[in-house]
């Protein structure tokens, strides 16, 4: 009899508690993302950075990508130093028409100016190799490719 008296208590205790567990609520912050993919970008972040510079990119390439290239002329098509390696010179070279030249130019060159803005804040390292000019462009199913010298 004495040990149903003892188990009786600690029956009430954990009915108790798992009556008042249940009935309390979290206290939700709604302003808080569910997710971190849903967190505001850092905008003093390298990851932030490198994401306008992406987009700076894809605008530039979208832009001169409206454009079908059908003769590649020095007339028509020149090529533009694009980017910023850690050590100077460009990354690469990009094809673009001629009759932009006075609206892509400066994106380009604001593009550049960005990267190795970029590069010096985060302290970026390159591989340092010479990327040669290009000696042309030519065209290819409708999309001008920089054609670089022989080696």
């Amino acid at each position: 009899m004495k040990n149903l008296f003892l188990k009786i208590p600690a029956l009430v205790l954990f009915a108790t508690l798992t009556v008042v567990s249940c009935n309390t609520t979290k206290n939700v912050n709604t302003n808080l993302p569910k997710d971190i993919s849903e967190r505001p970008a850092d905008e003093s972040s390298q990851k932030y950075d490198q994401a306008q510079l992406d987009k700076l990119k894809t605008e530039i390439e979208a832009e001169i990508g409206k454009e079908k290239c059908t003769e590649a002329t020095v007339s028509d098509w020149k090529p533009a130093a694009m980017g910023a390696k850690a050590c100077g010179g460009p990354k690469y070279y990009i094809a673009y028409p001629t009759k932009m030249e006075a609206s892509i130019l400066p994106k380009i060159e604001n593009y550049n100016n960005k990267e190795k803005e970029f590069n010096q804040k985060y302290n970026i390292s390159s591989d340092c190799s010479f990327i040669g000019e290009p000696v042309g462009v030519r065209c290819i199913n409708g999309k001008a490719e920089v054609v670089y010298p022989v080696q």
